[in-house]
């Protein structure tokens, strides 16, 4: 850890004794846009269901439609299909950040942790059964969903990198991974990018179109017994044995709930020490054939060391989906603010910034038709940590967020970790280093604020460790 990252630490510590005072000044609100993705544009015919109305009870109530609370309710009412199962979202399903993200299934955590072979070869294993999953829950109910999964590259911008990348690349194998380094002649020809001098490939890595992912799923799981109500937020939450969540037009007393609201779960006044919402922007070309305009063949993403991350991924198509890059790419709003709200001429100077990231590694991209851009909320901790477990006086509030840009495959393990863990048969993942973890607080408004426009003029770069 560097003098600048130590200083931020001691800072937020500091700052953080503030949060009596300044959590009742500066609260929050909570803020929903519609989905205007790529993915969601896919799924034209999905329209929303109705919202609850009245009050009602359930045995288990799953705050949030996305890959979190589709993936609880799922592997929750198979499990026990005799209790009572509600999913409440406060929009329609996958509108937060499973239906907006650069779609990359990805094994391992944000960050690798000193290495630690039993504890890597866990984390391996746990997220490629996840994204198996995935896979199996498709083709079980011939869900209509696009994907691939034949690998993604981790690329490497300097020599020096890639010749560390190559070390961590053998002793990955030698743990028993499948990952491989491709060096930087045999990444020209084929998956081209300029001014990358390696990667690591992970073949068991893809790419999906969560919208479709999570909106298919809809019929299959009501068919298990689940109630959805969209358009629904929970801007009320009172604990106790039986928890009651309030909705703008009825209540909900349930025997326990989950959170399952990532960037949002602060509204729900959850958490509001751990988590910080950014809001990340993407683009998406027309499809083409990435192999003849690109040079890119073969695999179905990347993402790059820099630390103003760039990542891609191609679908299926022939659609490219590229973020990040840019200083502007990913912004904190003042009192984690959850959406856009920039002026038309702040929209084109973050297009055209990420654009040139883009073009940067791909000069065969100028000219390439952008199609749809967007933005998302990314739910972010100080040290890039996953929350996933279970807390309050009755161990009733069942949580899993703080997903750091990770959440297509760990949101999805989520739901089997949450049902486990319900279920008293958790035991499998207590190795794992997001089960229960603890986090470092973020100090409150104003300087939360102050802090990230500090750190990122600073570092060049979100906090990281």
């Amino acid at each position: 850890m560097n003098l600048l990252s130590r200083g931020l630490l001691a800072g937020a510590s500091l700052a953080s004794r503030t949060w009596p005072v300044a959590g009742r000044i500066f609260r929050e609100k909570l803020e929903i846009d519609e989905n205007r993705s790529v993915w969601a544009a896919s799924t034209p015919d999905y329209r929303s269901g109705p919202p609850l109305i009245g009050d009602t009870t359930a045995d288990l109530a799953i705050i949030g439609g996305g890959f979190t609370g589709t993936s609880t309710a799922y592997h929750f009412s198979r499990r026990y299909p005799e209790k009572r199962v509600l999913l409440l979202e406060a929009a329609t399903l996958a509108n937060g950040a499973s239906g907006r993200n650069g779609g990359m299934t990805l094994n391992g955590l944000p960050l690798d942790p000193p290495p630690n072979p039993a504890v890597d070869a866990l984390v391996y294993a746990t997220t490629n059964a996840g994204i198996d999953t995935i896979e199996e829950i498709i083709r079980r109910h011939s869900l209509p969903v696009s994907y691939r999964r034949d690998g993604t590259l981790s690329v490497f911008t300097s020599a020096q990198r890639a010749e560390a990348a190559h070390a961590k690349a053998e002793y990955q194998r030698s743990i028993g991974l499948p990952t491989q380094f491709i060096d930087r002649a045999d990444l020209t020809g084929r998956f081209r990018l300029e001014g990358a001098h390696g990667a690591i490939l992970d073949p068991n890595s893809g790419q999906l179109n969560g919208a479709q992912y999570v909106r298919s799923q809809r019929p299959v799981l009501v068919e298990q017994g689940v109630e959805i109500y969209e358009r629904t937020p929970v801007p009320k939450v009172e604990e106790g044995r039986t928890i009651t969540l309030t909705t703008p037009n009825g209540t909900v007393r349930a025997q326990a709930i989950v959170l399952a609201t990532n960037g949002y779960t602060s509204k729900l006044g959850y958490f509001r020490d751990a988590l910080f919402p950014v809001v990340s922007h993407v683009f998406a070309t027309a499809p083409l054939d990435p192999a003849q305009q690109l040079g890119w063949r073969q695999w179905a993403g990347f993402y790059d060391d820099m630390d103003r991350i760039s990542y891609s991924s191609i679908t299926k198509e022939g659609q490219v989906v590229f973020g990040g890059g840019s200083p502007l790419g990913s912004v904190y709003n003042f009192n984690n603010g959850t959406r856009f709200n920039g002026s038309p001429a702040q929209a084109t100077r973050i297009s055209a910034s990420i654009e040139a990231a883009f073009q940067r590694y791909t000069p065969g991209g100028r000219g390439v038709p952008i199609v749809q851009r967007w933005s998302g909320t990314l739910g972010l901790t100080l040290c890039r940590n996953i929350l996933m477990g279970v807390r309050g006086e009755f161990r009733n509030v069942f949580y899993a967020v703080g997903y750091n840009g990770h959440g297509v495959t760990l949101a999805n393990v989520a739901g089997q970790l949450l049902t486990d863990m319900y279920s008293g048969d958790d035991e499998k993942w207590r190795g794992l280093p997001f089960y229960q973890d603890s986090y470092t607080r973020i100090p409150p408004e104003p300087f939360r604020w102050a802090g990230y426009e500090l750190f990122t003029r600073l570092a060049g770069h979100l906090p990281r460790y």
